[in-house]
């Protein structure tokens, strides 16, 4: 018997009645042999750990844009956040870790460069929509090792498309990664605004301080509790109504005092604006793109979705030098 049947066994002794068994999953787009160490979802997870998608997370934009200072959250810090709850939670429901970790990692794979201004700047321009959910699921199946995607499981692909407000997760894994998110960037969030002098923690309404707590520690631990509490042993994920209302509440707060903030938001049009003349020289230039790219076309993609794939992979950084390069005159680079 191999190491990973005997893992198998174990999770089908160990494991919740609501968990998603490796040895049940619905497997991939392609059939591979089976690793002799590693369960399905702890394969997935380790092949989004290594991604160049990954790596790239730690150059793009959580919220706020080039920020001066080296302890503001990344793309790839926000995501680590999210895994660290999302794990916590499955390990104390006894579900499947290997799955939220898988899913969690790869849950924002697709975001474009400056966070959702550069979401919404492809979304504006490209007639196809851009949705980085979508994106995501894009990257594993298709971009990801110079076209071969990385073939995960179902239940991954699953959680990682069904990861934002709107979506119905098939498994209390993809779930716990839809609510960790929230719980996230609520919280860590507050404290890049603390940080950037933007808001200060008594700026928080007092009715959901009085049911979430006074500090981002105290409220993440409220938060996480409270889920555990009201999850454990049953069929759903779910809060309590007084923490959800006050969760949602605070979410709110954030979009009316930080995320629309002018303060915070100061250099979107800025960022948006080099999204969207990226997007259209590209459309005009396309044979300025890679040959990986490039090879879409004569499959027939369209080449306002690959110039989507192409611009939604660049890091901040590398969409500023590419931006200089295209529109500003070498003689004004200093």
């Amino acid at each position: 018997m191999t190491i990973r049947e005997q893992l198998e066994i174990r999770e089908t002794s160990y494991l919740s009645p609501y968990a998603c068994l490796s040895s049940k999953s619905a497997g991939r787009e392609r059939p591979e042999q089976e690793c002799d160490i590693r369960p399905v979802f702890q394969r997935d997870r380790d092949r989004i750990l290594h991604c160049k998608s990954f790596r790239r997370l730690k150059q793009k934009t959580q919220v706020f844009l080039l920020p001066k200072g080296d302890h503001y959250r990344t793309r790839m810090t926000h995501t680590l956040e999210v895994s660290q709850n999302a794990r916590t939670l499955a390990k104390a429901l006894r579900l499947n870790e290997d799955l939220t970790e898988a899913i969690a990692l790869g849950h924002d794979l697709g975001h474009t460069p400056f966070g959702h201004a550069g979401e919404r700047a492809l979304d504006q321009v490209c007639p196809l929509g851009f949705r980085h959910n979508e994106q995501s699921v894009r990257v594993v199946e298709r971009l990801e090792k110079q076209g071969e995607g990385l073939n995960l499981t179902w239940e991954v692909r699953d959680g990682i498309l069904n990861h934002k407000s709107s979506g119905k997760p098939h498994t209390l894994e993809g779930q716990i990664v839809r609510l960790s998110d929230k719980i996230a960037y609520i919280n860590h969030d507050i404290d890049d605004a603390v940080r950037g002098g933007i808001l200060k923690e008594t700026d928080i309404p007092e009715k959901f301080r009085k049911v979430l707590g006074e500090t981002s520690k105290i409220r993440l631990d409220t938060m996480i509790h409270d889920v555990i509490i009201h999850s454990m042993d049953r069929p759903d994920i779910s809060m309590s109504l007084d923490v959800e209302q006050a969760t949602m509440g605070l979410r709110k707060f954030m979009f009316e005092h930080v995320y629309l903030n002018p303060v915070a938001k100061g250099e979107e049009e800025k960022a948006i604006h080099m999204i969207k003349n990226l997007y259209e020289y590209y459309i005009h230039h396309i044979e300025k793109l890679p040959d990986q790219f490039l090879c879409m076309l004569d499959e027939g993609v369209l080449k306002e979705q690959i110039v989507c794939d192409y611009i939604a992979g660049m890091t901040d950084t590398y969409a500023v030098k590419k931006f200089e390069e295209y529109f500003i005159p070498e003689s004004w680079n200093y």
